[in-house]
């Protein structure tokens, strides 16, 4: 898996702006949570989705960026929690256990 680290609000921003052309996947990760990281670790071992720009946050060191995503997005905060953007909209969004590359694929239509 080829992640871009997600760092601020501006950088959030500019990925809201190219979900308009291409789909962007947001993954908010805890380092001290087990379940996040071995959500982390499922997503690792498989291949990128073709088309999709994967985004990571690290919750611990960005909380105002997660803060930021719920507010923007109407989602409640999740660790580990996927958001999948398309066109500026959360159109997806999954958390702990239920995330899965498979599901990622199917809603992002490959």
């Amino acid at each position: 898996m080829n992640w871009i680290e997600l760092t601020s609000e501006e950088q959030l921003n500019q990925l809201i702006q190219q979900s308009s052309s291409t789909p962007q996947l947001i993954f908010k990760h805890s380092t001290r949570c087990s379940i996040s990281i071995m959500a982390k670790s499922r997503l690792d071992r498989e291949a990128s989705v073709s088309g999709v720009d994967f985004y990571y946050l690290d919750l611990l060191q960005h909380r105002s960026v997660s803060n930021k995503i719920a507010d923007v997005f109407n989602v409640i905060h999740q660790s580990p929690q996927v958001l999948l953007i398309k066109k500026g909209e959360c159109v997806y969004e999954e958390t702990h256990n239920a995330i899965n590359i498979e599901e990622i694929r199917e809603q992002v239509g490959v």
